[in-house]
């Protein structure tokens, strides 16, 4: 008896998708065991007090998870998605009882190295196994939901491990969590997760698009849709790594108290974890430039306002702010490299994104650590605050407003969205002019096929031009094929004039 075929989508996979949503809550429980806590672990227990010293641990996260995340996304075709998940919870087990007694503070940063190789290994699997099971129609939703599932637990464990630290002591106890988390997810991978690379394969069989001549320095550098993402990505955990290391310290100096503490660090990952469920939506509908624009920048003002804030209920609101500003781009981030690649290449061009995502860790610690001591705090605050508005800007003037991996044709409404942006876009009618001139788009110009190459050499290659036909995929999609040959530009409109006129 031949087995079902494999089948696309959320609805159809969706036993399997909540077993993966539940198993990346306990992924992100494991960071949330030290989001409250660490500061005042570092100097209770270790008499650790310089800025810099404390965010080594966050130093040491970042850069393995970052270099995790990239091999995660290299190797997941080579060695499957669900052995890389259970090998980083089998990392994840000694983390609680490295921190529990570890003899110095050396240990806890190398507990912490564990900790960003097994959060590497278990969150980068679990968002390239949604990727795959969900196909295209409902991805932003799909990262949505991911990501509501880890962040949230990272807030309501944060507050919980405050909780218990407030009330039972700094250690061991908080980490008695991250012994039930790490062994939680362990057996539900074991017994309940299925690989997904086919999925893959069933997803490549169809598609269209044009490969990445190289997956890293295009994620990286070249492709500007990919790039403007990635170094958002980055900053994103820059200003994290900040808030991660200098927000308790803030709030210790402001003399509150750990249940407090608890409660305005764990409103940010809460709201952004929640937001998720909505954004991540949002990001299938609506302009992913237009989400991570005002996503930065929200979360930039935000961080501005730190420094001049002293009240629970404004830090409270701050934070919250900030959640809702991380909230806007988390899924859209990963929404958009996963509509801007091949399915084949999804993984590592994930996993390059993840590397420069999460290195955002390190530097922002390193960065704030090192303003904070010479500087003071609330230097090391506003620097981390301006270069978020910085990456806004980037993502404004860089990022293509449309996300096309396929060399296909714009649908009408694609290119109303582009003209509605003000975006330097052209209509060629490439039909005869006794057909131009009985009926045409509005502000089309007439090029009919056979004059276009002549006609090349005149236009300008700082626009967009979308060539047009009667019905769509003849004479157009030849004149798109001339353009772009020319390094212009250049798609042809879906379903022509016609459509066009139909549409109004």
């Amino acid at each position: 008896m031949e087995a079902a075929p494999l089948q696309l989508g959320l609805k159809e996979n969706w036993k399997q998708f909540t077993i993966l949503v539940i198993v990346n809550a306990f992924v992100g429980g494991m960071v949330g065991m030290e989001r409250t806590i660490f500061p005042q672990f570092a100097a209770v227990t270790f008499g650790v007090a310089s800025k810099t010293a404390i965010l080594s641990f966050i130093t040491a996260f970042g850069l393995t998870k970052a270099i995790a995340n990239y091999f995660t996304g290299k190797l997941a075709n080579q060695f499957g998605r669900k052995n890389l998940l259970l090998f980083g919870w089998i990392l994840a087990i000694p983390i609680p009882f490295i921190l529990i007694y570890a003899p110095n503070w050396s240990w806890v940063v190398f507990a912490n190295v564990l900790l960003g190789v097994s959060q590497g290994l278990t969150w980068s699997s679990t968002v390239v196994m949604k990727i795959d099971l969900v196909g295209e129609k409902d991805r932003g939703f799909a990262m949505g939901l991911n990501e509501f599932a880890g962040y949230f637990a990272v807030g309501v464990v944060a507050y919980l491990t405050g909780y218990i630290a407030n009330t039972y002591g700094i250690t061991p106890y908080p980490f008695y969590v991250g012994i039930f988390m790490a062994v939680s997810g362990l057996i539900i991978t074991i017994f309940w997760v299925k690989d997904t690379r086919g999925f893959v394969q069933q997803e490549s069989a169809t598609d269209t698009s044009k490969p990445l001549s190289n997956v890293f320095t295009e994620t990286t550098f070249k492709n500007k849709t990919l790039s403007s993402v990635t170094q958002a990505g980055l900053i994103n955990n820059l200003n994290d790594g900040m808030i991660w290391g200098l927000l308790p310290i803030v709030l210790m100096g402001l003399q509150f108290n750990s249940v407090q503490m608890g409660v305005i660090t764990a409103i940010y990952p809460t709201v952004w974890g929640v937001g998720q469920l909505f954004t991540g939506r949002m990001s299938d509908k609506y302009s992913k430039k237009a989400m991570l624009f005002w996503g930065m920048l929200l979360q930039g003002l935000a961080i501005l306002f730190i420094p001049i804030s002293s009240q629970f209920y404004v830090l409270l609101s701050i934070s919250a702010l900030l959640g809702l500003g991380t909230a806007l781009v988390y899924p859209t981030f990963l929404s958009t490299i996963a509509q801007a690649t091949s399915p084949k290449q999804r993984a590592e061009s994930i996993g390059t994104f993840r590397l420069w995502r999460d290195l955002g860790y390190a530097f922002g610690a390193i960065i704030s650590g090192i303003t904070a001591d010479y500087f003071g705090i609330d230097y090391a605050i506003y620097l981390i605050g301006l270069l978020t508005i910085l990456s806004s800007i980037i993502i404004k003037r860089r990022m293509p407003a449309i996300i096309k991996k396929r060399e296909t044709c714009l649908e009408v409404k694609e290119v109303k969205q582009l003209i509605e942006l003000k975006e330097k876009l052209t209509i060629i009618d490439v039909r005869s002019k006794e057909e131009f001139d009985q009926t045409h788009i509005p502000n089309a110009i007439n090029i009919p096929l056979q004059n276009l190459s002549q006609t090349i050499p005149n236009l300008d290659k700082n626009y967009q031009y979308i060539t047009a036909c009667g019905k769509g995929g003849g004479r157009s999609t030849e004149g798109a094929k001339l353009l772009a040959a020319a390094n212009f530009k250049a798609n042809w409109l879906c379903g022509g004039t016609h459509k066009w006129l139909e549409t109004n």
